[in-house]
């Protein structure tokens, strides 16, 4: 069938289209942009093989002048020099203002691409195509982009925004479970900041929805996509309420940093971030101890982590959130749930609370 829903942004607004096999239609899909003729499409060594070439072959179709630039696949791609790689690519290209990024991969490719077009040229159009269920969901929809830095992720980056956002359902066939279950991490995310009944419906249709059964999917991926749209239409730079979204993540990223990116896949750092959020707000937000256990038990029953590794002591991960660029006045702020649908920031939150939630859950 497919949707499209519209992210409203005054003259930064654009459309998510979900659509099963779209993807071979992307060049008529941005046609009526008049984004210019030339463009690169940035993508990784696993997604190349499965779907380079349709991409490329529907923008030459429609007209387009496209060359490709290929990463490596994984979070360490997110770095400084790789981003130099691709100015190098552009210039070689001899890409100006009037040329396009496309962005098709996961979340490393969309944020790295993302940030050389708002950089190149102090800004060039860009299009994500994500191919990831966490990119769908997430990382593809509001614009923010970066890279990381050895002290911690995200640190160096730009709110900017895609001119469109082309999400392919039938792409995940292909993706790994792993992967799979990473993106659904962010989906449930979704159902227990703003969406009770979303929440619910993840809990009865779960193996559905890892089935990929399409209706299913293509409901979850425009339910999760519609929730971030309508948090990012109200605070496009998380002054406020967008601050929600990194529910989980504030555990999550330290856990990403002390291991290198090595041991967890976004995803299943920010499952244990929620565990420990959930058990911090029984603690200093009201939560229910039965509404916790019910978001350990979909964690859990999707095949996500749940525990904070033993081998990590608390004065490390406290130390790595103490970086995080959501510390405001040396105060680490924790998005916790009061209940399922709704959350708060809390800024309040102690040393002594934080070490309580950890133990809690290793």
């Amino acid at each position: 069938m497919g949707q499209t829903l519209r992210v409203n942004l005054d003259e930064r607004s654009y459309d998510i289209c979900i659509e099963h096999g779209c993807l071979s239609a992307i060049g008529s899909l941005l046609s009526p942009l008049k984004l210019g003729k030339r463009c690169v499409v940035i993508t990784n060594e696993v997604v190349k093989q499965w779907y380079l070439e349709p991409v490329m072959k529907s923008l030459r179709d429609s007209g387009y002048t496209a060359e490709s630039y290929i990463l490596p696949d994984g979070e360490q791609t997110k770095s400084l020099s790789w981003l130099e790689q691709i100015f190098h690519k552009m210039l070689e290209m001899r890409l100006d203002r009037k040329s396009f990024v496309v962005a098709l991969g996961g979340g490393v490719v969309g944020d790295l691409a993302g940030f050389a077009a708002a950089s190149y040229m102090r800004g060039i159009p860009f299009v994500q195509v994500p191919t990831t269920l966490l990119s769908q969901v997430d990382s593809s929809v509001g614009g923010k982009t970066g890279v990381n830095l050895r002290e911690g992720k995200n640190l160096i980056g730009a709110f900017y925004q895609p001119k469109r956002v082309i999400i392919d359902p039938k792409v995940l066939n292909t993706l790994d479970i792993r992967e799979l279950r990473a993106g659904f991490s962010e989906v449930i995310k979704y159902g227990v900041i703003y969406d009770a009944g979303f929440f619910s419906f993840l809990e009865k249709n779960l193996s559905a929805v890892f089935q990929l059964e399409p209706d299913v999917i293509e409901y979850v991926i425009a339910r999760s996509c519609a929730i971030k749209a309508e948090v990012v239409e109200q605070d496009e730079q998380e002054s406020g309420l967008r601050a929600i979204l990194n529910f989980g993540h504030t555990v999550g990223h330290a856990l990403e940093s002390i291991t290198s990116y090595g041991t967890y896949v976004h995803g299943e750092a920010v499952a244990i971030g929620m565990i420990t959020a959930c058990t911090l707000g029984e603690r200093v937000a009201g939560f229910s101890p039965d509404q916790s256990a019910q978001v350990r038990r979909l964690i859990e029953r999707s095949g996500l982590p749940s525990r904070v590794p033993v081998g990590i002591p608390n004065e490390q991960i406290i130390e790595y959130m103490r970086r995080d660029k959501k510390v405001q006045d040396d105060t680490i702020r924790f998005v916790l749930p009061k209940r399922i649908g709704e959350v708060s920031v809390v800024g309040s939150v102690t040393i002594s609370e934080i070490e309580f939630a950890l133990d809690a859950n290793r």
